[in-house]
């Protein structure tokens, strides 16, 4: 044994002393281990804490989401449930050890801190009192709410997140029990959160959240409407089966006995699967991808080896005359490779820490749990694992290749030609980097493709050129709603006689963001419970319709006319005119609703996509804020040609003398509402477009590698063609065509097992089949430049070689 790893010893140092006399070599090969084994390690860690891990609660496996399938039509399925639901749920049920929720209505910068600095925009969550028991969270200071303050009108009381206590309040200790003022109320502090605990991560990614305020599950609060998220926490014993069976029944009963209120269909997920299931296709998809990005890392650095190992035929010969044996050149060969794999490895895990610190920050990313992302030992464990097989990877087609060569008759060989095992080995490696950079970036493409037909969608309005800004009135300056109407009056009179503003309007649900629905019943009609039509709500202004690019189709738009002292009206968009009288002109007809018993209807919008950009419009209404007080906070959406920095200065100076409060700096363009939609398809489209760049790079190497290496080998045997009457066109054309040809051979294979693969992606793709020919001759048209373009290179350099010169060399 003491003489093994003498000799293993030996083999390292050796190793060392001799990568380090080819230091471009070695570079080389160090980076390109890096940039695959960090790629491999940063993917690893996000699969990781997206899929791998626990959420970070107690008890994680025993939380469930309890999703509310509201109504029939499938684009509005709804997640959010009655209070006086959730209170019969948490009341008849033997299958939860407890059930919370918190209020899933809350606003991004819905709450206004002042008094302590700048005026700043918050955003608060409220959550019922068992909330955070139920996932096991306790404060870092403080304490969590009592049930006094988790009483109807109870004391205003806050925790604040810890990211919040930290920036606003410099994590003054004895902030417990200070109060702060929130929308013009004092607010007392009991309790700061850890920073462990991230809620926004986990419910609400690609935002964040300040803080939380008690939400009331009492009598007063029953008949609202649905407007909690649910969590529950399954008995031990009890099976998600077992409670979602229960569940179905209970809803049932709850919704027979409670008719003329919001019904329950409870559907039971557990909470991860909630969480990052949804994402799951696309991160396989990503963590097969950098294992097809390590594949042709290997590959390329085999290739590397083998054209090293060529030229070292003599120098393993003359150790073998030595005495030393073919396992322990072998040994060396695979020495050699683990030393460079582990070189590459370090190099790699740092450059996965950066990468997995820096999406930390990607808040522009509705990414969950990307915030959490690590290096952890799990992640590092994985990228030992990896650099060990990598090593070993590398080493294997240089060792294969010193076994079949007779050593003893190097010490004679004269020729430069290469064996056919040589050329056979070097060219199949070369074509398999070809066919795995044809399915990156075959994979790439139909994302691609996918995501810019996502883009193109009619969406129903159009966010260039227009922005928003929160404007809720202060309750101490405009304490009535006729107050707060006459506010939002001279608001708009004032944003909208600001040069270059074409709308402006007023509204309480932004596309893209939450929903919640109403019965929208035409009078007069009897439904089946089943058909019930149910549509999304918006209480809106007038101007809001054009600030927001929204097409009139009929009738006309709200006006300041539209008032609680006239005739209750409504606008609806088209997929509910259709709904509610299909081929029939809705002008004019009543739909019965909230805020007032019947709404005649005066106009007819497009459809917009509220949910998502994937998914069709659903049923759609939009009442005037003027006739009902049933909303939250209001975003003020102006349209305007100005520049944004120029525009938000202009709309805080107009309402200051209204708003002394207003925070700076709030107000944001509309087109990040539809970025932040389709984040996580651009999330994934970026990364796979990166490691199909990666994969593109490493094959132009490899094909260039592997031609320059055959011309230099046949340099005698090209002069002698070119004495014997070969032009310089001839030559490089034979080396174009061989060039071609492992291009083709690797185009052929990629081809074949991309359209095998691309069955994966369906469930990612959008407006394009997986089977798209445009994406596929893209990519074959790609891969052939870049083939043409590596073996011209050499192949010029070829036609230029002096026959004479070229017959002196031995």
């Amino acid at each position: 044994m003491e003489a093994f790893f003498e000799t293993l010893l030996q083999d390292l140092r050796y190793a060392l002393r001799t990568l380090r006399r080819e230091p471009g070599f070695a570079t080389f090969a160090i980076l390109i281990i890096a940039l695959g084994i960090g790629a491999s390690s940063t993917v690893f860690s996000v699969l990781n804490t997206l899929l791998i891990q626990p959420l970070p609660f107690k008890d994680p496996a025993s939380l469930v989401w309890i999703a509310n399938r509201t109504v029939q039509e499938g684009d509005l399925s709804g997640e959010t449930v009655q209070v006086g639901r959730l209170m019969d749920l948490r009341a008849r049920n033997r299958s939860f050890s407890d059930i919370a929720g918190y209020f899933a209505f809350y606003g991004v910068g819905d709450s206004k801190l002042t008094g302590n600095g700048e005026p700043e925009r918050l955003s608060a969550v409220p959550v019922s009192q068992n909330f955070f028991p139920l996932l096991g969270v306790q404060p870092q200071l403080g304490r969590l709410f009592s049930a006094e303050e988790c009483k109807f009108n109870g004391p205003h009381t806050v925790l604040l997140s810890h990211g919040l206590w930290a920036r606003r309040f410099a994590s003054d200790p004895a902030i417990v029990g200070k109060a702060i003022t929130l929308d013009d109320t004092p607010a007392t502090v009991v309790g700061v959160l850890p920073a462990s605990f991230d809620f926004a991560s986990v419910f609400a990614p690609g935002t964040h959240i300040d803080l939380f305020s008690p939400f009331p599950l009492t009598q007063e609060t029953d008949r609202w409407g649905n407007t909690l998220a649910l969590v529950g926490r399954i008995k031990p014993g009890v099976s998600i089966e077992q409670a979602q069976a229960e569940a179905t029944v209970l809803g049932d009963q709850i919704s027979k006995e409670h008719p003329h209120q919001n019904w329950l269909h409870p559907k039971l997920i557990f909470l991860a699967q909630h969480v990052s299931g949804r994402l799951r296709p696309a991160l396989l998809i990503l963590a097969s991808s950098v294992a097809v990005v390590m594949l042709i890392v290997c590959a390329n650095l085999s290739n590397l080896l083998l054209a090293r190992t060529a030229t070292r035929q003599k120098e393993m010969a003359i150790r073998a005359a030595m005495g030393a044996g073919q396992q322990r050149l072998i040994r060396q060969l695979l020495t050699e490779s683990i030393v460079l794999t582990c070189y590459g490895a370090v190099l790699g895990l740092a450059l996965a820490m950066a990468a997995t610190r820096g999406m930390g920050h990607l808040t522009a990313f509705n990414i969950p749990l990307l915030s959490s992302v690590r290096v952890n030992p799990g992640a590092l464990a994985f990228t030992v694992v990896a650099a060990v097989l990598t090593g070993l990877a590398l080493g294997m087609a240089p060792a294969l290749q010193v076994s079949a060569i007779p050593l003893h008759g190097a010490l004679v060989e004269r020729g430069s030609s290469e064996s056919r095992v040589q050329v056979w080995m070097r060219g199949v490696l070369v074509v398999a980097e070809i066919a795995f950079a044809c399915v990156l970036l075959v994979g790439a493409g139909l994302l691609v493709r996918s995501f810019l037909r996502v883009l193109e969608v009619q969406m129903g309005f159009r966010p260039e050129s227009a922005a928003t800004i929160r404007i809720d009135p202060s309750d101490r300056l405009y304490p009535t709603q006729a107050r707060k109407n006459a506010y939002y009056d001279e608001a708009l009179r004032r944003v909208k006689a600001i040069p270059e503003v074409q709308a402006a309007g007023l509204t309480d649900t932004l596309p893209l963001g939450h929903n919640r629905a109403w019965g929208s019943p035409a009078k007069g009609q009897v439904y089946k419970d089943a058909d019930f039509p149910t549509s999304f709500v918006r209480v809106v202004s007038d101007g809001y319709i054009k600030a927001l690019g929204m097409s009139l189709r009929k009738g006309r738009d709200f006006t300041p006319r539209d008032t609680p002292a006239t005739a209750p009206v409504i606008v609806i968009n088209e997929a509910l005119a259709e709904r509610l009288w299909p081929g029939q002109d809705p002008i004019g007809h009543f739909i019965q609703g909230d805020c007032a018993p019947f709404r005649q209807v005066i106009g007819v919008v497009g459809n917009v996509r509220h949910i998502a950009l994937e998914k069709e419009s659903g049923s759609e209404m939009y009442i005037p804020i003027r006739q009902c007080q049933d909303y939250g906070s209001v975003d003020l959406v102006v349209r305007s040609s100005l520049p944004l920095a120029v525009l938000q200065s202009n709309v805080e100076n107009a309402l200051r003398p209204i708003a002394p409060e207003l925070p700076k700096g709030a107000m944001r363009p509309l087109v990040q509402l539809v970025d932040r939609a389709v984040s996580p398809r651009r999330f994934i489209v970026l990364l796979l477009s990166g490691f199909a760049a990666f994969a593109l790079i490493l094959a132009s190497l490899g094909i260039y590698g592997v031609i320059s290496y055959s011309v230099n080998r046949r340099t005698q045997e090209i002069g002698i063609r070119m004495a014997l009457g070969a032009s310089a066109l001839q030559v490089q054309w034979s080396i174009v065509i061989r060039t071609l040809a492992l291009a083709t051979g690797g185009m052929i294979g990629g081809a074949v097992t991309s359209l095998a693969l691309a069955r994966w992606l369906n469930g990612l793709l959008f407006g394009v089949s997986y089977g798209d020919p445009m994406t596929f001759a893209g990519a074959a048209a790609i891969l052939l430049g870049v083939a043409v373009l590596a073996g011209y290179l050499p192949s010029r350099r070829a036609s230029r070689i002096d026959p004479m010169i070229a017959l002196r060399i031995s």
